[in-house]
């Protein structure tokens, strides 16, 4: 009988390591597929859905500003009965930073004239100890872009521009009246108000109503690209820090519209300036 020779299988130990080997690169593609999946989905979370989020809570906002003047008292009230019924259930939380215009605003201005503001200006401004956040008390139209969005006192991320409003900023003058009446909105995401605003031109008007009146301004000059800091685009004479060729230089009833440039990205700042043109019952 033939002794039997014990075969030796080489080999083994290599496949294991390749078998471990493959199983650590196949996890790490799983995991960098969740990953993609995650950055989509709130990617169309912050551009899709914040959109259709805001821009439908801002028609309804202007819906009830319009009710309230049609229906309630001209002393202001209704813009206070039309703010509360927008924001029920809403978060009352606010954050900072003023997103879609310059980050630092001008020292308190308001009108030339303090006893010369508008009586429809005065009445529709909130009520003294009223919170600022969320005080629609406008609407601006821009027959242009098509644009119909509610003006809020502010430009609190949070509380205004992230709802799809546009946000006076402090210190500023009130339609109307002489001084500069200087607005931001965001231009991407959370309602994108000021997306198009780069196609306003010189001759297209602005328009703002307040509780039976009607402010119509027309655009004057377009500055395509300015600093974060320069507050000089919404001082009351609105004139450009940063390139001083840019702005007015007399005294005059203003409207200025910041928002961020280029698309997707708060670098820089492009702001449309205009000037009254009438004031008429609305």
């Amino acid at each position: 009988m033939r002794d039997r020779v014990p075969v030796v299988v080489q080999g083994s130990g290599r496949r294991g390591r390749r078998a471990g080997l493959a199983g650590v690169l196949w996890a790490g593609a799983e995991l960098i597929v969740t990953v993609g999946v995650v950055v989509l989905l709130l990617v169309v979370h912050q551009v899709w859905w914040t959109n259709r989020q805001a821009a439908a809570a801002a028609r309804e906002r202007v819906q009830a500003l319009e009710r309230a003047w049609d229906e309630g008292p001209a002393d202001g009230s209704g813009e206070r009965a039309a703010g509360a019924e927008a924001d029920s259930g809403e978060d009352a939380g606010a954050g900072s930073g003023s997103g879609g215009g310059p980050t630092v605003g001008p020292e308190p201005s308001g009108s030339a004239d303090p006893g010369a503001a508008p009586a429809a200006t005065r009445a529709a401004r909130p009520a003294a100890g009223a919170p600022v956040r969320d005080r629609a008390y406008a609407v601006l139209r821009v027959p242009r872009l098509g644009l119909v969005v509610p003006v809020a006192q502010g430009v609190d991320k949070r509380a205004v521009l992230d709802k799809g409003y546009a946000g006076q900023y402090p210190g500023t003058a009130g339609p109307g009246e002489r001084g500069n009446f200087a607005l931001a909105g965001h231009r991407n995401t959370h309602g994108e108000p000021f997306r198009y605003v780069n196609r306003l031109r010189a001759g297209d008007e602005l328009i703002v109503d307040l509780r039976g009146r009607r402010y119509t301004y027309v655009v004057g000059k377009v500055l395509g690209e300015t600093t974060a800091r320069d507050t000089g685009v919404i001082a009351p004479v609105p004139r450009s820090v940063v390139k001083p060729d840019q702005g007015y230089s007399e005294p005059g009833a203003y409207i200025t519209l910041t928002t961020c440039t280029p698309e997707y990205s708060s670098k820089y700042r492009l702001v449309v300036w205009g000037t009254l043109r009438s004031s008429e019952p609305s």
